[in-house]
């Protein structure tokens, strides 16, 4: 569970994580699953259902969405975070604020 960085040209880093099997799995069937939602809502637009019902499904991904923010947090305090302050990279902390303030808008 270590994140690395790969760098792609002379001036930028792109940070990856390995992420393990279980972990992996949860995340992909999350979005498997709302992107049908999402895929289901299209449809409903397609058929000309009535407003109020394609609302309330967007509403459903939209929770569907957080719900997948909230794991995808807990897995990144619980490993990257966590590893980076044993291993000393304490501005791995201004990072998550900083991740914080922009999922919380």
């Amino acid at each position: 569970m270590t994140d690395e960085k790969i760098c792609v040209s002379e001036c930028s880093c792109v940070k990856t994580k390995h992420r393990d099997k279980s972990e992996y799995d949860k995340l992909i069937n999350r979005l498997n699953r709302i992107e049908g939602q999402v895929r289901g809502i299209k449809s409903m637009v397609e058929k000309d259902a009535y407003c109020t019902d394609i609302l309330v499904q967007v509403s459903a991904v939209t929770a569907a969405l957080n719900s997948f923010n909230k794991e995808l947090l807990a897995n990144h305090i619980r490993t990257c975070v966590t590893n980076d302050i044993l291993s000393g990279k304490k501005e791995t902390v201004d990072e998550l604020v900083d991740v914080l303030y922009r999922l919380m808008r």
